[in-house]
């Protein structure tokens, strides 16, 4: 299962927080690409899609995946970094 890091966790938190309350997650899913391979799409969703396994993460943030990013996401972990600029970006690495 997809693991997530607490910077992620609070990151995620902060994207899906309104009017104090916790509302929504990110959503991951498949989507194909130019070159005919698969690429991982990541949305802000009110809600999971039917189908889509939900991560429960602290501070209460939500992961949806869809079956086909559940499936690839399995042996992953969630981390948020900040980019070049200070900006946070989400990555996907190797679970250690």
């Amino acid at each position: 299962m997809l693991a997530v890091t607490e910077a992620a966790a609070e990151a995620i938190s902060a994207l899906t927080a309104q009017g104090g309350k916790q509302e929504g997650g990110l959503r991951f899913a498949m989507q194909a690409s130019s070159d005919s391979q698969a690429a991982l799409a990541l949305t802000v969703a009110p809600a999971p899609a039917d189908g889509d396994q939900v991560v429960t993460a602290n501070e209460g943030a939500h992961v949806f995946l869809e079956p086909e990013a559940a499936d690839y996401l399995t042996d992953k972990v969630l981390d948020v970094q900040p980019d070049a600029d200070g900006q946070l970006s989400f990555a996907v690495l190797e679970q250690a």
